[in-house]
Protein backbone atom coordinates (compact mmCIF):
# COMPACT_ATOMS: atom_id res chain seq x y z
CA UNK A 1 0.00 0.00 0.00
CA UNK A 2 1.43 3.21 -0.97
CA UNK A 3 2.01 6.63 1.38
CA UNK A 4 -1.11 8.56 0.24
CA UNK A 5 -3.09 5.57 1.20
CA UNK A 6 -1.54 4.74 4.49
CA UNK A 7 -2.09 8.62 5.52
CA UNK A 8 -5.73 8.82 4.56
CA UNK A 9 -6.04 5.23 6.37
CA UNK A 10 -4.18 6.56 9.61
CA UNK A 11 -6.61 9.60 9.49
CA UNK A 12 -9.56 7.71 8.80
CA UNK A 13 -8.53 5.78 12.11
CA UNK A 14 -7.81 8.79 14.29
CA UNK A 15 -11.40 10.61 13.03
CA UNK A 16 -13.35 7.47 14.43
CA UNK A 17 -11.71 8.16 17.87
CA UNK A 18 -12.50 11.77 18.21
CA UNK A 19 -16.01 10.38 16.07
CA UNK A 20 -16.73 8.27 19.81
CA UNK A 21 -15.98 11.40 21.89
CA UNK A 22 -18.51 13.26 20.38
CA UNK A 23 -21.11 11.01 20.18
CA UNK A 24 -20.97 9.95 24.04
CA UNK A 25 -22.70 13.13 24.66
CA UNK A 26 -24.63 13.72 21.79
CA UNK A 27 -26.61 11.36 19.98
CA UNK A 28 -28.04 10.74 16.74
CA UNK A 29 -31.36 12.00 15.50
CA UNK A 30 -32.57 9.02 14.16
CA UNK A 31 -35.21 6.01 15.42
CA UNK A 32 -35.79 6.44 18.73
CA UNK A 33 -33.86 9.31 19.12
CA UNK A 34 -35.34 11.32 16.19
CA UNK A 35 -35.22 15.45 16.95
CA UNK A 36 -37.46 18.09 14.96
CA UNK A 37 -34.52 20.35 15.49
CA UNK A 38 -32.03 18.70 12.45
CA UNK A 39 -33.21 19.91 9.40
CA UNK A 40 -35.58 18.21 6.60
CA UNK A 41 -36.32 14.79 6.64
CA UNK A 42 -37.10 12.51 4.42
CA UNK A 43 -38.68 8.67 4.78
CA UNK A 44 -36.31 6.37 7.17
CA UNK A 45 -36.53 3.42 4.64
CA UNK A 46 -35.02 5.34 1.48
CA UNK A 47 -32.95 7.74 3.11
CA UNK A 48 -31.51 3.89 4.87
CA UNK A 49 -31.12 2.58 1.26
CA UNK A 50 -29.25 4.99 -0.12
CA UNK A 51 -26.74 5.42 2.41
CA UNK A 52 -25.81 1.65 2.56
CA UNK A 53 -25.84 0.93 -0.73
CA UNK A 54 -22.87 3.20 -1.17
CA UNK A 55 -20.34 1.02 0.55
CA UNK A 56 -20.79 -1.89 -1.73
CA UNK A 57 -20.67 0.68 -5.32
CA UNK A 58 -18.18 2.37 -3.92
CA UNK A 59 -15.88 -0.79 -2.93
CA UNK A 60 -16.79 -2.62 -6.40
CA UNK A 61 -16.14 0.77 -7.91
CA UNK A 62 -12.46 1.33 -7.04
CA UNK A 63 -11.61 -2.10 -7.45
CA UNK A 64 -13.19 -1.68 -11.16
CA UNK A 65 -10.50 1.29 -11.71
CA UNK A 66 -7.80 -0.42 -10.13
CA UNK A 67 -7.84 -3.60 -12.68
CA UNK A 68 -9.44 -1.43 -15.33
CA UNK A 69 -11.89 -2.83 -15.38
CA UNK A 70 -10.20 -7.02 -15.14
CA UNK A 71 -11.88 -8.01 -11.93
CA UNK A 72 -11.06 -11.47 -13.24
CA UNK A 73 -7.43 -10.45 -12.19
CA UNK A 74 -8.79 -11.11 -8.21
CA UNK A 75 -7.49 -13.86 -6.53
CA UNK A 76 -9.59 -16.66 -4.80
CA UNK A 77 -8.90 -14.86 -1.62
CA UNK A 78 -9.95 -11.08 -2.65
CA UNK A 79 -13.29 -12.68 -4.23
CA UNK A 80 -14.35 -14.18 -0.69
CA UNK A 81 -13.64 -10.75 0.85
CA UNK A 82 -15.48 -8.77 -2.13
CA UNK A 83 -18.09 -11.34 -1.28
CA UNK A 84 -18.51 -11.43 2.52
CA UNK A 85 -18.63 -7.18 2.59
CA UNK A 86 -21.49 -8.01 -0.07
CA UNK A 87 -23.27 -10.55 1.67
CA UNK A 88 -23.44 -8.28 4.56
CA UNK A 89 -24.58 -4.99 2.22
CA UNK A 90 -27.89 -7.37 0.56
CA UNK A 91 -29.08 -8.19 3.76
CA UNK A 92 -28.43 -4.57 5.17
CA UNK A 93 -28.94 -2.04 2.19
CA UNK A 94 -31.76 -4.21 0.90
CA UNK A 95 -33.59 -7.05 2.67
CA UNK A 96 -33.24 -5.29 6.46
CA UNK A 97 -34.97 -1.95 5.18
CA UNK A 98 -37.79 -3.61 3.40
CA UNK A 99 -38.27 -6.33 6.44
CA UNK A 100 -38.28 -3.51 9.03
CA UNK A 101 -41.72 -1.84 9.73
CA UNK A 102 -40.82 1.96 9.01
CA UNK A 103 -44.05 3.28 7.49
CA UNK A 104 -44.00 6.42 9.76
CA UNK A 105 -40.32 6.61 10.42
CA UNK A 106 -38.44 9.95 9.04
CA UNK A 107 -34.26 10.57 8.86
CA UNK A 108 -33.04 13.96 8.70
CA UNK A 109 -31.08 14.44 5.48
CA UNK A 110 -28.29 15.92 7.71
CA UNK A 111 -27.72 12.35 9.11
CA UNK A 112 -28.15 10.69 5.58
CA UNK A 113 -25.91 12.60 3.50
CA UNK A 114 -22.91 12.01 6.31
CA UNK A 115 -23.43 8.11 6.20
CA UNK A 116 -22.87 8.64 2.46
CA UNK A 117 -19.80 10.40 3.29
CA UNK A 118 -18.76 7.57 5.68
CA UNK A 119 -19.90 4.47 3.10
CA UNK A 120 -17.91 6.57 0.69
CA UNK A 121 -15.27 7.05 2.02
CA UNK A 122 -14.97 3.74 4.14
CA UNK A 123 -16.07 1.68 0.32
CA UNK A 124 -13.36 3.33 -1.01
CA UNK A 125 -10.70 2.89 1.50
CA UNK A 126 -11.22 -1.07 1.70
CA UNK A 127 -11.58 -1.48 -1.98
CA UNK A 128 -8.36 -0.22 -2.92
CA UNK A 129 -6.57 -2.12 -0.31
CA UNK A 130 -8.25 -5.42 -0.71
CA UNK A 131 -7.04 -4.89 -4.55
CA UNK A 132 -3.35 -4.39 -3.55
CA UNK A 133 -3.38 -7.56 -1.32
CA UNK A 134 -1.53 -10.51 -2.57
CA UNK A 135 -2.97 -14.03 -1.05
CA UNK A 136 -1.52 -15.90 1.34
CA UNK A 137 -0.18 -19.32 0.93
CA UNK A 138 -2.28 -20.78 3.68
CA UNK A 139 -4.82 -19.63 5.65
CA UNK A 140 -4.02 -19.50 9.56
CA UNK A 141 -5.93 -19.79 12.54
CA UNK A 142 -6.92 -15.97 12.98
CA UNK A 143 -7.86 -15.97 9.60
CA UNK A 144 -10.57 -19.01 10.18
CA UNK A 145 -11.56 -17.54 13.99
CA UNK A 146 -12.17 -13.72 11.87
CA UNK A 147 -14.40 -16.41 9.16
CA UNK A 148 -16.48 -17.64 11.70
CA UNK A 149 -16.67 -13.90 13.82
CA UNK A 150 -18.20 -12.59 10.86
CA UNK A 151 -20.62 -15.26 10.17
CA UNK A 152 -21.68 -15.30 13.90
CA UNK A 153 -21.82 -11.67 13.69
CA UNK A 154 -24.22 -11.46 10.69
CA UNK A 155 -26.06 -14.36 12.09
CA UNK A 156 -26.74 -12.62 15.64
CA UNK A 157 -27.07 -9.67 13.87
CA UNK A 158 -30.41 -11.02 11.75
CA UNK A 159 -32.28 -12.41 14.72
CA UNK A 160 -32.04 -10.18 16.80
CA UNK A 161 -33.83 -7.97 13.75
CA UNK A 162 -35.83 -11.00 13.24
CA UNK A 163 -37.67 -10.72 17.58
CA UNK A 164 -37.06 -6.85 17.23
CA UNK A 165 -40.08 -7.07 13.86
CA UNK A 166 -42.11 -9.43 15.83
CA UNK A 167 -42.91 -7.22 18.84
CA UNK A 168 -45.51 -5.53 16.66
CA UNK A 169 -48.23 -6.35 15.18
CA UNK A 170 -49.30 -5.37 11.84
CA UNK A 171 -50.53 -1.49 12.60
CA UNK A 172 -49.02 -1.44 16.18
CA UNK A 173 -46.64 1.16 17.16
CA UNK A 174 -44.68 2.11 20.37
CA UNK A 175 -41.87 0.31 21.61
CA UNK A 176 -41.79 -3.02 23.77
CA UNK A 177 -38.78 -4.65 25.79
CA UNK A 178 -37.28 -7.71 23.53
CA UNK A 179 -36.94 -11.03 24.49
CA UNK A 180 -34.95 -13.87 23.52
CA UNK A 181 -31.92 -14.79 21.66
CA UNK A 182 -29.07 -12.35 22.25
CA UNK A 183 -31.31 -9.90 24.11
CA UNK A 184 -30.64 -12.58 27.31
CA UNK A 185 -27.77 -10.12 28.06
CA UNK A 186 -27.86 -7.02 26.11
CA UNK A 187 -29.60 -4.50 24.73
CA UNK A 188 -28.43 -4.10 21.41
CA UNK A 189 -27.28 -7.18 19.72
CA UNK A 190 -27.73 -6.54 16.36
CA UNK A 191 -24.75 -3.72 17.31
CA UNK A 192 -22.99 -6.36 19.05
CA UNK A 193 -23.42 -8.52 15.58
CA UNK A 194 -22.33 -6.03 13.40
CA UNK A 195 -19.10 -5.38 15.82
CA UNK A 196 -18.21 -8.96 15.67
CA UNK A 197 -18.41 -8.90 11.93
CA UNK A 198 -16.16 -6.23 11.13
CA UNK A 199 -14.20 -7.33 13.50
CA UNK A 200 -13.52 -10.74 11.84
CA UNK A 201 -13.42 -9.09 8.61
CA UNK A 202 -10.62 -7.24 9.76
CA UNK A 203 -8.83 -10.21 10.87
CA UNK A 204 -9.30 -11.94 7.45
CA UNK A 205 -8.12 -9.24 5.30
CA UNK A 206 -5.46 -7.78 7.77
CA UNK A 207 -5.62 -4.75 5.87
CA UNK A 208 -5.13 -0.87 7.62
CA UNK A 209 -8.53 -0.18 6.14
CA UNK A 210 -10.24 -2.81 7.28
CA UNK A 211 -9.21 -2.32 10.58
CA UNK A 212 -10.02 0.81 9.94
CA UNK A 213 -13.46 -0.28 9.70
CA UNK A 214 -13.76 -2.24 12.88
CA UNK A 215 -12.79 0.90 15.18
CA UNK A 216 -15.39 2.90 13.22
CA UNK A 217 -18.23 0.42 13.67
CA UNK A 218 -16.97 0.70 17.23
CA UNK A 219 -16.98 4.30 17.63
CA UNK A 220 -20.61 4.69 15.90
CA UNK A 221 -22.25 1.48 18.02
CA UNK A 222 -20.85 1.28 21.08
CA UNK A 223 -22.52 5.20 22.35
CA UNK A 224 -25.53 4.29 20.28
CA UNK A 225 -25.99 1.11 22.34
CA UNK A 226 -25.10 3.01 25.92
CA UNK A 227 -28.26 5.41 24.59
CA UNK A 228 -30.56 2.79 23.74
CA UNK A 229 -29.81 1.30 27.12
CA UNK A 230 -30.31 3.92 29.08
CA UNK A 231 -33.39 5.10 27.02
CA UNK A 232 -34.64 1.41 27.70
CA UNK A 233 -34.37 1.68 31.57
CA UNK A 234 -36.06 5.25 31.19
CA UNK A 235 -39.12 4.01 29.38
CA UNK A 236 -39.32 0.95 31.43
CA UNK A 237 -39.09 0.82 34.93
CA UNK A 238 -39.52 -3.59 34.57
CA UNK A 239 -36.53 -3.64 32.30
CA UNK A 240 -33.89 -6.42 33.17
CA UNK A 241 -31.57 -4.60 35.26
CA UNK A 242 -28.77 -7.80 34.33
CA UNK A 243 -28.87 -7.20 30.65
CA UNK A 244 -25.25 -4.90 29.49
CA UNK A 245 -25.54 -2.29 26.81
CA UNK A 246 -23.92 -4.22 24.33
CA UNK A 247 -21.18 -6.21 24.99
CA UNK A 248 -21.88 -9.03 27.51
CA UNK A 249 -21.34 -9.57 31.29
CA UNK A 250 -18.97 -6.26 30.08
CA UNK A 251 -20.62 -3.40 28.91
Amino acid sequence: MNLPWTICTIAWTALAVGTAVVLLFRTAPYGRHSRSDWGPTLPHRMGWIVMEVISPVALLGVLWWRFDPDLAALSGYQVGLVALWLGHYVYRAILYPFLMRWKEKRMPVVIMLSAVVFNLVNGGLNGAQIGAISPPSDIPIPMWIGLFLFVAGLLINIQSDAILRSLRRPGETGYKIPEGGMYRWVTSPNYFGEMLEWIGFAMLAATPAAVAFAVWTAANLIPRALSHHAWYKDQFAEYPRHRKAVIPFML
